[in-house]
């Protein structure tokens, strides 16, 4: 049974680095606003309305937590299996569907309209996690992980390759950027969008990977960047300093939680939950306040930098 921490710092916001407690509040410690989710996934931060979505994808909703009076409700259900959110430079929600095979995006009036579903009559496989760049182009990971059974979606055959997207914001126009990472997940730009890192996994052991953006619309050089050794990074964001803040765990529970890495590469920061850590984001006023969604439930932290803009 999780219990808050009663003592600051709290214990569970480990420093693996010196340079960790430039981020490190002292007076902020791990706190918990809902349990009970089947695998929560996906969260993203509504500034304009003091509230949070994240995804629970076997239970096939989205669920939302309002900052103000606490209270958590459903956003949407059915939700097509909702994995990934971000919202786009207008505003508006933008989703990963694995049942539906597509990104969708909320309008302003509620409707949901497709951004991709196919590529030359082909269907996508189930796209898993989503990033905006400035001049509005989504860009977003389409492992098969949704159509491998019957608990996050609907069991098919893949039609496309594991790949990831980019989808023109102004024209629509899709294009396949690259192929070459084993069970592309979570994403994330470097704050200046030179750099993109990706989740590669199905590497044994897991990587992230990271390509040079080029021209702001060609990836190359795609390298290795972090080597998880027995960690499993899943989804992550970036800070405006460019340290990656990483949904870790799987295996050993000493892992579970969120890694820290510099803009090197280097682990420099842990923080200790009692469940694997899927994905996160950053949000709060000031974008100062990490969400964690972590298996059945949400969690967050105070931390002393800024989410960059576009996760």
């Amino acid at each position: 049974m999780w219990e808050p921490s009663t003592r600051y710092p709290d214990p569970a916001v480990q420093v693996l680095h010196p340079d960790f407690n430039n981020y490190r509040l002292a007076l902020a410690s791990v706190e918990r606003f809902h349990t009970g989710c089947r695998w929560s996934e996906g969260p993203v931060w509504f500034g304009d309305g003091r509230y949070l979505l994240w995804s629970d994808i076997p239970n096939n909703r989205i669920l939302k937590w309002d900052e103000e009076t606490g209270a958590v409700s459903v956003f949407r259900k059915p939700s097509d299996f909702a994995n990934g959110n971000t919202r786009d430079r207008q505003g508006r929600l933008v989703t990963c569907e694995h049942g539906g095979r597509r990104v969708s995006r909320t309008e302003y009036d509620g409707t949901i309209t497709t951004v991709m579903d196919n590529f030359e009559g082909k269907r996508l496989n189930s796209p898993n996690d989503v990033v905006v760049k400035s001049d509005g182009s989504i860009w977003f990971t389409d492992p098969p992980f949704g159509i491998l059974g019957w608990y996050e979606g609907y069991k098919a055959e893949p039609e496309l390759n594991a790949a990831i997207w980019r989808v023109d914001g102004e024209t629509g126009k899709a294009t396949m950027m690259a192929d070459d990472v084993l069970g592309p997940n979570g994403l994330a730009f470097s704050p200046d969008e030179s750099k993109l890192y990706v989740v590669e996994s199905r590497a044994s052991p897991r990587k992230i990977r990271v390509f040079d953006v080029q021209d702001g619309i060609r990836l190359a050089n795609n390298r290795v960047f972090i080597d998880a050794g027995p960690g499993s990074p899943d989804g992550f964001r970036v800070d405006v300093e460019g340290n990656l803040w990483c949904g870790w765990g799987m295996g050993d529970p000493e892992l579970d939680g969120v890694r820290i890495f510099n803009p090197a590469g280097e682990p420099i920061g842990h923080i200790q939950l009692p469940e694997r850590c899927a994905n996160l984001c950053f949000g709060g006023r000031y974008r100062n306040r990490l969400f964690m969604a972590a298996s059945h439930s949400l969690y967050s932290l105070y931390v002393n930098t800024q989410g960059a803009p576009g996760g």
